[in-house]
């Protein structure tokens, strides 16, 4: 006597009209989809919650960290050196809204500036810059 067990499965692939195919064509793959969090903060949040999986004591270290993550350590260095910002400017990434090629490696200069002061100065300097060019394409 053989048991036979039907399984049903649904897939919905999502067709999109017409009007959500155009929207992502003419999106330049540089900016985010309208709604979403961009990278750079993320990355921040991503940095934020390792940080504190690691004093917590939850994983080792961060080297431990990059082999889960299967990036490297220098990439860890770069995202964890994020946490070197200003607490506002931290604040700021978090919440800004989406802005086109404001990423980790505009910021780096920045995150290398030790002075809080420098790195506000530096960073209102950036985002007027990015503003501007955003507003003139």
């Amino acid at each position: 006597m053989s048991d036979h067990q039907e399984v049903t499965y649904t897939l919905d692939f999502g067709v999109r009209g017409r009007r959500g195919l155009e929207n992502q064509a003419t999106r330049r793959p540089s900016e985010p989809a309208e709604g979403s969090i961009p990278r750079i903060a993320r990355l921040l949040a991503l940095a934020i919650r390792l940080e504190g999986l690691i004093r917590e004591q939850t994983i080792p270290d961060y080297a431990a960290v990059a082999r889960r993550g299967q990036v490297t350590r220098a990439r860890m260095t770069q995202i964890i050196k994020l946490l070197d910002l200003a607490p506002d400017l931290q604040e700021q990434i978090l919440f800004l809204p989406p802005l086109p090629r404001l990423n980790e490696r505009n910021l780096r200069p920045i995150v290398s500036r030790i002075d809080w002061h420098e790195q506000r100065r530096l960073f209102q300097q950036l985002t007027s810059h990015l503003d501007r060019s955003r507003d003139s394409v």
